[in-house]
């Protein structure tokens, strides 16, 4: 019953954390295209009224004209948008979600012996420590380095390398993935909670006083939603990382996660030009190269096994069985024990089951070895040799 009520817990809160990721994403997305794309005015009047740039759009049957004002209008409107609740929705979701599958189970998702060996105490709080130092570091490089736009850019792209690198090496690789995404994303929505709207607050309030608002508070805000922009689908390959094994098992993980996430960023950019009215298709392509190295270097090779190369009996079904009863039924039966139902709907009740699932129980168990979750059930290098050897036999009998 445990298990069954996790499984819907996480449910309604990924539910509402893809919900309210698309609508900040959506809406991030938007902004970005509209600010690149305004043009100055040409009727003299708007220019008087202080508008800075317009924007004619054709939808849903009308006409739009956006328009974009650098000081405050002569009538403040009483209903002013402010973009931040889909940010706060999102980060509060996501965090509940990786506190019900991560933090509620640490030996299972974010430990693993041959990475780093330590209690689940440790690891909760290594989990939490990295998304608020992953902030706190960023800030003061921001704080530090502002002035100098390309400089901070850069640096700040090797401390997402660097805590890559620094996860990948305390963490269970998925974990890893996870986090360095969801520090990203708690960046993301820091900078939006602590940087954007207190500045856009004074810089209303000094403008409905009459004043000249401190233009550092449009400058850091503006810098802050640039880095936004860039890190967006990163964190969207972070979060759907734990569906691709191939990924985060590799004994490079920290660096293929590097190459996926700067192909986000290069593609990312070609719309940021795009929108300006410039189509450079180096971006994307470099992007897709940088994606197509990832896939060379994580192309997995057939696993031989010993058992195989030294003219061992042929395993059969029935040898493996005993394996799979010890080491998976507990998650992948039609009446899991660990959990509410079998992960992605793979069974190994019957013999039928297994064979149906046996290009999937290799590639997860035996040339990934990201199957058992954690290896919470302990499967042994050799019965991982005994699973390759009756699968390379020609399997399923």
């Amino acid at each position: 019953m445990e298990g069954f009520i996790t499984d819907w817990l996480n449910l309604a809160i990924r539910w509402l954390h893809v919900v309210a990721a698309i609508a900040w994403i959506g809406e991030s997305f938007y902004f970005v295209a509209l600010d690149n794309s305004l043009k100055k005015p040409k009727d003299p009047a708007l220019v008087e009224r202080g508008v800075f740039g317009e924007l004619w759009h054709v939808h849903g049957g009308g006409f739009y004209n956006m328009q974009k004002y650098m000081v405050a209008p002569a009538q403040m409107p009483e209903d002013l948008h402010w973009s931040k609740w889909p940010s706060y929705t999102t980060w509060m979701s996501g965090f509940g979600l990786f506190t019900v599958l991560y933090l509620f189970s640490p030996s299972t998702y974010l430990i693993d012996p041959n990475v780093l060996d330590m209690g689940p105490v440790v690891a909760v709080a290594a989990a939490l420590g990295f998304l608020a130092a992953g902030w706190i570091v960023y800030d003061t490089l921001c704080r530090v380095l502002g002035h100098n736009d390309r400089l901070l850019g850069v640096i700040v792209g090797l401390y997402v390398l660097v805590a890559a690198w620094l996860a990948c090496h305390i963490f269970a690789g998925r974990a890893a993935y996870l986090i360095v995404g969801a520090m990203l994303a708690t960046i993301m929505s820091a900078n939006v909670f602590f940087v954007i709207i207190p500045g856009q607050r004074k810089m209303v309030n000094a403008m409905l006083k009459g004043e000249a608002p401190n233009p550092i508070y449009g400058k850091r805000g503006k810098q802050r939603s640039v880095h936004n922009t860039y890190f967006t689908l990163p964190v969207v390959f972070a979060m759907l990382s734990n569906h691709y094994a191939m990924t985060y098992t590799h004994p490079y993980n920290w660096a293929v996660l590097a190459v996926i996430m700067l192909a986000g960023a290069l593609i990312r950019q070609f719309f940021v030009m795009r929108h300006r009215g410039q189509v450079l298709w180096y971006l994307p392509v470099g992007g897709i190269a940088l994606l197509s190295l990832a896939l060379a270097v994580t192309l997995p090779k057939p696993v031989v096994p010993q058992a195989q190369a030294a003219n061992a009996p042929v395993m059969k079904l029935a040898d493996i069985q005993p394996i799979l009863q010890q080491r998976c039924v507990a998650c992948h039966s039609a009446h899991p024990t660990l959990m509410g139902s079998a992960p992605a709907g793979v069974l190994f009740d019957t013999p039928q089951e297994i064979s149906t699932n046996a290009q999937r129980l290799y590639e997860q168990a035996v040339v990934l070895k990201a199957m058992p979750l954690g290896n919470v059930t302990k499967m042994t290098p050799d019965e991982r040799e005994k699973i390759a050897a009756w699968f390379n036999s020609g399997k399923q009998q």
